[in-house]
């Protein structure tokens, strides 16, 4: 038996304990074995749970750098704009890395990111978790086994959910650009990332992309009249679908302390006492219509390839299903539909339809929500490439993410200079 694969968590948020359960479930496969995070509540989380050594606890990544390497990989969870920089430094060091998304927030930052990759002879596996879904994977399988001939059309939907938008992009990490970077780059990079998949060869050489999007409903001139600043003191909260006492506090009474509730009291378990006072006090409480948020909340995308594959892809906040992608890919051949759950093509010849599934074989005790259980594939893949030395079990690495990332911030340049871009998939122009 070959010994675990060490690692190291850089942010020991939300993303990077959930890919450590990972260890819990797998301890002869993977061992956590230090943890670098500036809270103090997580860091003592992640030794309790994984047994990791004292000298292995840092508040600061930098110090995990100085020391001679001690471990195989590293993964990279802090924020969207702390990610070059880490990044950078473990892949010079020799760790083998994944890299939550998106890579970084500028392009700039991404393609040093896998130059010095690709430098150091390092494995770099960015958290495109969706490519890692069985039943997404499956409609990539379908195509290039050509059931629906050649593939002229792709159309898919992120419903992100009305209380998801809220919490994350309203009055979470990810609302103001200026602290994270744009929601397209943010929330969607992983769907332009399926997209640019799908197309295969066809996305090579020259392509065209259009994009449109606002801020819509979430500012002052939409806050209901008599509304507070904050929702705990707030006469018409009940009113309001977006409430923060609707979406933590009521949640916590039921026992609910996993996500979002859990995002609120970073520094503390989440229970009546702790969430209320998060919501005096902290960004969860703000009203929507008071806060400092500028990313889109509806963007669409329209892309043209090679040999006239066109795609369109829209992004919405305001639905009842969260995050359930659907997906239409329209073929010389036949119709194949996506709706988060299973695949049905339609076949031109025989006019018949065919269902297909997959199995997830994914651990009941991997707590990580959403995704269709690719969370737990995802960080399985990683190991298992490091544990081989077999970069090729890594479905998003370095040079296509990188692609995908670039025709990311090509569609939101469309978007800021309202016009329509055209650009070469092998530079950044």
């Amino acid at each position: 038996m070959t010994a675990p694969v060490r690692v190291i968590v850089v942010g020991g948020g939300c993303r990077g304990e959930g890919h450590s359960h990972y260890a819990s479930i797998h301890p002869e496969r993977m061992q956590v074995v230090a943890v670098a995070d500036p809270r103090k509540f997580a860091r003592s989380k992640f030794q309790k749970q994984h047994k990791i050594l004292e000298e292995n606890i840092f508040e600061d990544w930098h110090a995990v750098v100085e020391r001679e390497k001690f471990a195989d990989a590293v993964l990279i969870c802090t924020p969207d704009r702390l990610h070059k920089e880490p990044a950078v430094a473990f892949a010079k060091k020799g760790y083998h890395i994944l890299l939550e998304k998106p890579m970084a927030t500028t392009a700039e930052d991404c393609t040093a990111i896998v130059e010095v990759c690709i430098q150091s002879g390092v494995m770099l596996s960015v958290g495109h978790v969706l490519r890692y879904d069985p039943l997404i994977h499956k409609i990539k399988e379908l195509i290039d086994a050509g059931v629906i001939g050649d593939v002229f059309h792709i159309q898919h939907l992120e419903p992100v959910g009305f209380y998801h938008f809220a919490h994350s992009y309203v009055r979470g990490n990810w609302r103001n650009e200026a602290e994270s970077s744009f929601a397209l780059l943010a929330k969607s990079c992983h769907d332009i990332d399926l997209i640019h998949h799908w197309a295969g060869a066809r996305r090579r050489g020259y392509f065209t992309v259009s994009s449109f999007g606002s801020v819509s409903h979430f500012n002052k001139e939409n806050k209901p009249p008599g509304a507070a600043d904050r929702c705990l003191n707030c006469s018409v909260e009940r009113d309001c679908p977006y409430s923060a006492c609707k979406i933590y506090l009521d949640g916590v009474k039921k026992g609910h302390t996993g996500w979002p509730v859990s995002v609120i009291c970073p520094n503390s378990f989440p229970d009546i006492e702790s969430v209320t006072e998060a919501l005096k006090t902290g960004p969860y409480g703000r009203c929507v219509y008071e806060c400092d948020n500028d990313v889109c909340s509806n963007q669409v995308v329209n892309m043209q390839f090679e040999g006239g594959l066109t795609a369109a892809f829209s992004m919405v906040a305001f639905t009842e299903e969260i995050c359930q992608r659907k997906t239409t890919i329209y073929g010389s051949k036949g119709e194949l539909y996506y709706n988060g759950r299973e695949i049905r093509v339609f076949d031109f010849l025989t006019q018949r339809a065919t269902k297909h599934t997959a199995d997830t074989n994914t651990p009941g005790q991997f707590f990580m929500s959403g995704h269709g259980g690719a969370d737990y594939h995802l960080i399985h893949a990683f190991i298992s490439a490091v544990a081989n030395n077999d970069p090729s079990l890594i479905r998003s690495g370095p040079e296509e993410t990188l692609l995908s990332h670039l025709l990311v911030f090509e569609a939101e340049r469309s978007r800021l200079e309202s016009r329509v871009v055209h650009c070469g998939d092998t530079k950044h122009n």
